[in-house]
């Protein structure tokens, strides 16, 4: 009766009988991968939960300030909770962050000063970063502070080239930047472990260099964090993992107390640094994301796991594949077609709880080099740990897909996408 009750409301959402049936197939095939999922999500909730205890939250850390927020305790208590579960010294974890870039960003620009050199020893950064260093020439670029930049890719089978890393490494090298996740390339993403050999092989040759781990989509997802395996700072938005879908805005940097000194001076100014930056009333929001996100990171890492094991059999590219260990949230599916890309993020648009009626476009997203088109009808503009896709429209034309608060809406809209690109002959049959 339940299997006959699923079938007809999703009948009823737009899902053939053909797509659900292969979806609940390729389920079936998934549970020991979703059991270690859980056993995971569990162990971190009981990290944050033990953070929280051990940081004495209280009701009145729920509370906002105006002003400038002197003496703000739900805010210092707050940075004391993700210092915590990251197991570093110190933590800024603040509204007025903007965004992901926003934070790193910050982070580089106040560890680094002119002169310096600035080295990715994984490859070229996510798009946005470009402008930010000025490999991409932009106004108050790195580069127009006299910081240089330097890289080194990855060798073909994703592995860390350490020759050349070891041969870029100078006199002026100041900050080693580390991106965790893909981006918009189709890369392994990096395991915590990896990191941790990385920052390993580059405090050997120097230990004075900062080491920061770009944690974007990767909070969560693992037992361990970066800081864990002594990144000197840990970056990361509030409006993906961390944020569990509550937070509307903000970004955290955890690490060394004087990383993290350095970026409360360059937020607010020199003199001032984490004593003022009223929390508003944003507080509650920030703390009982948190508390979700271990659980809402797992739903979303069940959707990407479902999402690979339903498009490799029909013969398309996936990163990870089916089978891979995980290490963020993100899956990249590659169509090779700008029309296969649209068609899925569309799909993922239609399934979505807010503007489901919209169908995206692809535009000239600001930070980007190509047209991009974006699927996220969120509650939280922007969130990408809400059910939400993307991808540039330009060669291999590979989409990424993220998030899903709940596993079950993460599923809908998995299926969702495959019966656009069904529907509209970009794919025949499956």
């Amino acid at each position: 009766m339940k299997e006959d009750l699923l079938k007809e409301v999703y009948a009823g959402m737009g899902i053939s009988r053909e797509v659900y049936e292969y979806g609940e197939r390729t389920l079936a095939a998934l549970e020991d991968r979703f059991r270690r999922i859980d056993e995971v999500s569990e162990y971190n909730q009981l990290k944050v939960v033990r953070a929280m205890q051990e940081c004495r939250v209280s009701e009145a850390c729920l509370l906002g300030t105006t002003g400038y927020g002197y003496n703000d305790l739900g805010r210092d208590t707050l940075e004391a909770v993700y210092a915590k579960v990251f197991h570093t010294e110190d933590a800024l974890v603040r509204p007025q962050i903007t965004c992901g870039t926003h934070a790193l960003a910050l982070a580089l620009m106040s560890n680094l000063r002119p002169g310096d050199q600035l080295l990715s020893p994984v490859g070229k950064p996510y798009d946005t970063l470009e402008e930010v260093i000025g490999i991409r020439p932009s106004r108050g670029s790195l580069a127009e502070y006299g910081v240089s930049y330097r890289q080194v890719d990855l060798l073909s089978d994703g592995s860390f080239d350490y020759e050349n890393i070891r041969n870029n490494i100078n006199e002026h090298t100041r900050l080693v930047t580390i991106q965790r996740s893909k981006g918009y390339q189709t890369r392994p993403t990096l395991s915590v472990e990896s990191i941790g050999e990385l920052i390993s092989f580059i405090k050997g040759i120097r230990t004075d260099i900062i080491c920061m781990v770009d944690n974007c989509y990767g909070e969560f997802v693992e037992t361990i964090e970066p800081g864990d395996v002594g990144a000197d700072m840990v970056v990361g938005s509030l409006i993906k993992n961390p944020g569990g879908g509550l937070a509307p805005i903000g970004g955290y940097i955890a690490g060394k107390r004087e990383c993290v000194e350095n970026a409360a001076f360059r937020l607010t100014s020199p003199g001032l640094g984490k004593e003022v930056g009223a929390s508003l009333g944003v507080l509650k929001d920030f703390y009982q994301g948190l508390f979700l996100a271990p659980s809402v990171t797992a739903s979303a890492l069940k959707g990407a796991v479902f999402a690979a094991n339903l498009y490799e059999p029909l013969g398309f590219s996936v990163v990870p594949d089916g089978t891979e260990s995980r290490h963020d949230i993100i899956q990249a599916v590659t169509f090779g077609t700008p029309e296969g890309v649209v068609a899925f993020c569309q799909g993922i648009q239609a399934a979505a709880p807010v503007d489901s009626h919209v169908t995206p476009q692809p535009w000239d997203m600001p930070g980007y080099d190509s047209q991009v088109i974006m699927a996220a009808g969120a509650f939280v503009s922007g969130s990408s740990i809400e059910l939400s896709a993307d991808g540039p429209i330009k060669p291999p034309y590979a989409v990424y897909f993220q998030g899903g608060l709940t596993w079950q809406h993460a599923k809908f809209g998995i299926l969702k996408s495959l019966q656009t690109l069904l529907d509209r002959g970009v794919l025949l049959h499956i």
